[in-house]
Formats: structure tokens, sequence, C-alpha cells
């Protein structure tokens, strides 16, 4: 290869090899040659190699771009020595030992300066140190100051077992420099890492807090201080229960307990004392943290003030509380006045009759709303299988269960509660008159079917005879058509099979 054709860092040795000079010395770095030099380890190496060989001087040297470095010497001083002048640099490229019987002799050294001058060098025997990738390091050596025949077999055998024991030894100082290279490189992520997280924590509007596997709190946000007032580090451990309001201290223990003891999440809503005193309403929630084998590493968790919410859902449960009472006292008179007016006036009784059950089926549907900021047990009140067993329980006469729902129990909003009570207080009325409840022995089934973004009933009447459509509509039908299509915005459609009525009301979820 042309000079010109050298890539960049590389440079030929001194018996024309080509050597990337910037490889070695990335190699030579991956050591940590520092910690070998002039140790007891090599020292023995360079002893036992002068003696075995009968050499005055043994030296280990590694040989980098501009000087050779003697990492341990026996006989001679200079620590180290320019590579110009290295017989090193020549057998480290070999595949066995380099012997030179008589440097003067040799083209390649008889006017090296270590020649003409101290150390005089006539002898040298080198072993090649080269590491596992292949790249030239330096080399175990004996030299003598007088011409030599060369080495015995034992004296080569020795030299070249003390070259692999001091590969064995820049092999350890190789691992333990990248042993210590991961540590520090995971020790700054590490750190990186908590000090990413504390400066999101702090920016959160929320109070952010951690724990160690057992619960034990080791951590806060300076939210939580700036909300509490309380010194830094004085909430750690267990101190954090005594924050809460006293009335909801042994609620949070018990709550906290069962999450530590299962790693189910940790939500709760407590009042905390702000640093003013006063205790607010508080959002507690916390979710544990898993290793690859699923233990519990640590918990990770928030506080979120609730207060005005949590203020204004229990103002808005009174508001509405009293707007109940107040609606059922006037669906009450209005009760009344109907009586009054069948009594005064004869011809109106049936009409009065039917608009009493009307308003008493209101009244059952407005007692079936539940009022907001109940608790969630109350949460099964909310369904359409409730609804209708509280509508229909006026029609299961004589412990006779006549009226049968099957089906998905579909969530029911407020808004759904007063079209659905009207909807069916008709069907249930028109069936006690003429369909399935009017004979005994027959029934009504009611089919709910929940589709995602819709839900669909099926009323189904089992009449004693053939029954026929009506001729024209009445104020009952047209209140149906009302709730289901405007009220409801949905679709129904009447079916009049020979068995009895079947009725299907299809209406959208908003």
């Amino acid at each position: 290869m042309a000079h010109s054709e050298l890539s960049e860092g590389s440079r030929p040795a001194a018996n024309g090899w080509l050597l990337d000079e910037a490889a070695r010395a990335e190699t030579l770095r991956a050591y940590d040659l520092a910690s070998l030099r002039d140790t007891k380890g090599l020292k023995q190496i360079t002893d036992f190699a002068s003696a075995l060989c009968e050499a005055p001087i043994a030296l280990v040297s590694i040989v980098e771009e501009e000087w050779q470095t003697f990492l341990s010497r026996t006989g001679l001083d200079a620590a180290q020595t320019p590579r110009r002048t290295s017989f090193c640099q020549f057998a480290m490229l070999g595949t066995g030992i380099m012997e030179v019987p008589d440097a003067t002799r040799d083209p390649r050294f008889a006017e090296n300066e270590l020649v003409t001058g101290e150390p005089f060098i006539r002898f040298y025997a080198g072993a090649p140190l080269v590491a596992d990738d292949g790249t030239p390091l330096g080399a175990l050596c004996v030299i003598d100051r007088q011409p030599r025949p060369g080495l015995t077999a034992l004296q080569r055998e020795g030299l070249e077992t003390l070259a692999s024991a001091v590969l064995a030894r820049l092999r350890d100082t190789r691992d333990a420099l990248a042993w210590r290279e991961s540590q520090r490189a995971n020790q700054r992520a590490l750190s990186e890492s908590h000090e990413r997280f504390r400066v999101l924590a702090d920016t959160m509007p929320q109070m952010v807090w951690s724990t160690r596997p057992d619960g034990y709190h080791d951590y806060y946000n300076a939210r939580w201080y700036e909300f509490t007032g309380m010194p830094e580090g004085s909430t750690d451990g267990v101190e954090w229960n005594g924050m809460f309001h006293p009335d909801d201290q042994e609620r949070a223990w018990a709550l906290w307990r069962h999450s530590l003891e299962t790693g189910e999440l940790y939500q709760i809503e407590y009042r905390l004392r702000r640093a003013d005193g006063q205790y607010r309403w508080t959002l507690g929630r916390a979710l544990p943290l898993r290793d690859e084998a699923g233990e519990i590493t640590r918990w990770f968790g928030t506080c979120t003030e609730i207060h005005e919410t949590k203020t204004a859902s229990e103002e808005r449960a009174l508001v509405t509380q009293e707007l109940r009472h107040r609606i059922k006292n006037i669906l009450a008179v209005v009760t009344s006045l109907i009586g009054l007016t069948a009594r005064s006036r004869p011809e109106l009784r049936d009409a009065s009759a039917d608009l009493i059950e009307r308003v008493a089926a209101l009244g059952r549907a407005h007692d079936f709303v539940r009022t907001p900021g109940a608790s969630s047990a109350d949460a099964s009140h909310d369904s359409l299988h409730a609804l209708l067993g509280e509508l229909l329980r006026p029609y299961s006469t004589g412990g006779e269960n006549r009226i049968t729902v099957s089906g998905d129990d579909v969530p029911i909003a407020a808004h759904e509660v007063t079209p659905m009570a009207l909807l069916f207080h008709e069907l249930a009325t028109n069936a006690a008159k003429y369909g399935g409840l009017a004979e005994t022995g027959r029934g009504v089934t009611i089919a709910i079917k929940d589709r995602g973004d819709a839900t669909v009933i099926r009323w189904h009447e089992a009449a004693g005879e053939p029954v026929r459509p009506p001729q024209g509509s009445g104020f009952g039908s047209k209140l149906i058509d009302l709730s289901a299509v405007r009220q409801l915005r949905g679709q129904l459609e009447r079916d009049w099979r020979p068995e009895g009525l079947q009725v299907t009301v299809h209406y959208p979820k908003r």
C-alpha cells in the first residue's frame, strides 16, 4: 500500500506492517495501565523471567504511539524509551517469541541508540502481548548485554507462560475498568433520571410522593411542602398520616395497608391540613412500580386538592334533596287537585283516574333518581333493570310476578328517567286493560340489549286472544311516541302479532 493510501491515524510499523494507531490507542485506553505500573505481581514476573532466561534485564513493555512504557522492569532504571528505539514494537507483531542473537549484526538495530549506548543491548528475546481482538499491545522481553545463540526450549516455554500471565493481569484491569465505567455511567444515568423526575415533579400542580416497597415515605415534591408548610423531611416515614383530619386517619391507614399487602391501587378522599391550619378535601392516589419479576420496587402517588369540587358537590346534593322534596309535595298537590276535580265533575272521573296513575308513575320514577354525591354503594340504583322493577311493581299482584325483565342491565341517565317512566307506564296500563296483563296466567317479557352506542328494549306481551291494531291513536299512544321519539330521540316500532303486541324501542346513548 502506498503512503498516500494510508487511512488517517494509521502508519507503517518498523517492519512495514500497517497499524491503525487510533484503534490501538482506543484498545489501550480500555486497560487500566496505571494500576499495573510497578505492581508486585508484575515485578515478580519480570524477576522470574530474568532468572529463568539468565538475562540481567526483563521488561513488560507497552508500545504506545510515541513511547514504549515499562509497566514493570528488572535490571533497568528507565521507565520508558522512545518508540523509534523499541525492539518490542517488532516483537508484538509476531506470532511467537522474537529473538535477536546479536543486535550489532542485525540491520534493524545495529544503529539503534540503545545498542550503541546504554544499556548496550546485544541479545533480545520478546514474547508478544496481544489483546483478545488481535490488537498488538507490547511484549514481555529479556535483554542481555552479551550476544547469545538464543533461548533454550524451557526458557522459551517459560517466557510464553509468563507472557500469558501478564495478559491475564491486563484483562483483569480491563474488566475492572469496564465495570467501574459501567457503574459510573449507570450512576450518572440514575442521577440524571432522578434530577429529571425531581424537576418534573416540582413543576406539577399536584403533590407528588414516593415510598419504599414497605410503604416508608421518603420523598415529597416541593408542592407538598408548600401546601402543608411542614419542614422538609418532617413527614417522612409514617408521619404523613398526622397531616390528615383525625376522623380520616384510621380509614386512610386501613386502605394504605390493604394496598401494601395486595399491590392494588390506593385511592381515597380525605381532608389534608393546609399550612394555615385549614383542612382541605384531597384525592390521594398511588400505584406500585414493579420489576421484571413482578416484585414491587417503589410506590408513586399524588395528592390533588378537590376541596372546591367536593364542597360544590355537597351543596348541589343539598339543593337536589330539597328540590326532590318540593317536587314530591307538588306531585301530591297535583294528585289532590285531580281528585277534587273528579269529585266535583263526575264525567271526568275515568280521565282523572288515568291522570292520577300517570302522576303516581312520575312520582315513583322521581324517587328512583339518585341524589348527586350519594355513595358508590348506590350505583346499582342507576340502572334500567332497577327502574323497570320500581315502575312495574304495582302490576305484580297476588304474589304473582307477571313481568320478566332480562338481558343487559345498562346504566340510565337522570334525563332518561321521566320519558322512561311515561313510556312504560302507558305500555303497562294498556297491557293491564287489553293485553298481556289483562288475564291471569299471561304476562309480559322485557328484553334489553346493550349495543355499545345504543340500547334496544323489546316489550312482548303474551295475550289470551289474538290482538288487532286499534282504530286510530289515543292520548296514551301519543304519549308513548312523545317519550320514545322526541325525549329519548329514539325509534319505536309496534308489531301487532297474533300472540300479543311487541314493541321495540331503540334509543342512542348520550
